[in-house]
């Protein structure tokens, strides 16, 4: 079966990690959500990928072009980002039998794309479909006998608490049926809206309730949820240099030219990248993913954080609860907070996380100076800089300049 992955879009809702590459292409646990969502599949049996590229897509392509992951893996480019349906539309010349679709941001097990492939066995088309707690959140389904009567986008009194997953089974009376759907009040082509063609069309439109864990990376902070539910399964391999006096506590990857000098402390479940170097005399705490490159002073704490290559972490600096983009350099003595006063959720602006514990969502090349200091749940844009001593708060766009406040 091949299996067509959407990974077009520019992650809007992802920012500030999400300027300069697509968001399939954010790790989770030291690879991109995008080589979660093929191995899923290639463990599913699936044999060939379609990858539907357009934002940024040299970066998906040049990734990915060499890898030998299982399965033969093609690209086709949309053009426009112009909805799910027409994504999923340029895949029309691929296609001559049944085909599976995926969101390039959903994580899935192969072994609920295995239930949903056997489904497929008995109806043509099927929607993968999970209960939720907040249905007003999500595309609803309406079911009867086994059967999809209606999906309705994020209604204010739904009926059901049967959520779309974004994951579906297809055949090629999909295509007739995107070219009979209009656009959307968001002015794009909706999946949902062709599916629903097919059911006014008299044709049967499946459903497999998922039971199994299904983590949709929509948001920058759900890098963090997915990480901690991917990192329990990781094997602690050593493929550095753990220096005699350092201590390794729990299953810790570490990648190959890394090394711990004298002092450090790694709990796991955690990953350390390749040609990393790590201490001496700082705690490296569990739920941290560093990337490649990466650089962690003395006396520095790190908890629960993903840190991507290239980056450095100045002595005497905490961070916790965080997204640190490419190549950011953070002075001496920078510290992240992670937990209000009132230990009340943290929202990033207006936007609620639903997390007790988030540190700063932090864009690429951005620099802080020595003694500054990040407030919970503030989002820094890339190429932005900190003052020394200077204090961030809220969210900052791009190339954003935070000056110490002087009393006047």
């Amino acid at each position: 079966m091949l299996a067509v992955i959407l990974a077009a879009g520019k992650g809007t809702r992802m920012r500030p990690l999400t300027y300069n590459r697509p968001k399939v292409m954010l790790p989770v646990v030291g690879k991109p959500i995008l080589e979660h969502i093929i191995d899923s599949c290639v463990n599913a049996g699936v044999t060939h990928v379609l990858v539907v590229t357009g934002y940024h897509e040299d970066t998906v392509r040049s990734y990915f072009n060499n890898r030998a992951l299982g399965a033969e893996i093609e690209f086709v480019r949309q053009e426009r980002q112009l909805g799910t349906a027409d994504a999923i539309n340029q895949a029309r010349d691929y296609v001559h039998e049944r085909f599976l679709v995926l969101n390039g941001d959903s994580l899935i097990s192969p072994s609920a794309l295995k239930n949903l492939i056997k489904r497929a066995r008995v109806q043509s088309t099927v929607i993968a479909a999970t209960k939720v707690a907040d249905p007003s959140n999500y595309g609803i389904l309406e079911v009867s006998d086994k059967a999809v009567s209606r999906i309705i986008e994020k209604p204010t009194r739904p009926h059901s608490d049967l959520a779309n997953i974004g994951i579906y089974i297809f055949n090629q009376t999909i295509f007739g049926a995107i070219d009979k759907t209009t656009r959307s009040t968001r002015d794009e082509y909706e999946i949902t809206d062709a599916i629903q063609v097919l059911i006014e069309q008299k044709e049967e439109v499946g459903y497999l309730h998922v039971d199994e864990p299904w983590i949709d990376v929509g948001r920058p902070w759900d890098l963090l949820r997915a990480n901690e539910f991917l990192l329990p399964s990781v094997d602690g391999v050593n493929e550095g240099l753990v220096e005699p006096l350092a201590t390794i506590d729990g299953a810790v990857k570490v990648g190959h030219g890394s090394i711990i000098r004298n002092g450090a402390y790694v709990m796991g479940p955690a990953i350390i990248g390749a040609q990393c170097d790590i201490g001496p005399n700082c705690y490296i705490r569990a739920g941290t993913c560093l990337g490649n490159r990466v650089k962690i002073g003395n006396a520095v704490e790190v908890k629960n954080a993903i840190i991507m290559d290239d980056c450095k972490i100045g002595h005497l600096s905490y961070v916790g609860d965080s997204v640190i983009g490419e190549r950011c350099n953070f002075g001496a003595g920078t510290l992240v907070a992670n937990l209000r006063f009132d230990e009340r959720p943290i929202k990033v602006g207006n936007t609620p996380t639903g997390r007790r514990k988030l540190g700063v969502i932090m864009g690429d090349d951005v620099h802080t100076g020595i003694n500054s200091m990040i407030n919970v749940g503030s989002s820094i844009g890339p190429g932005s800089i900190l003052d020394i001593g200077a204090i961030a708060d809220g969210v900052y766009p791009p190339s954003s300049k935070i000056k110490l406040r002087r009393e006047r």
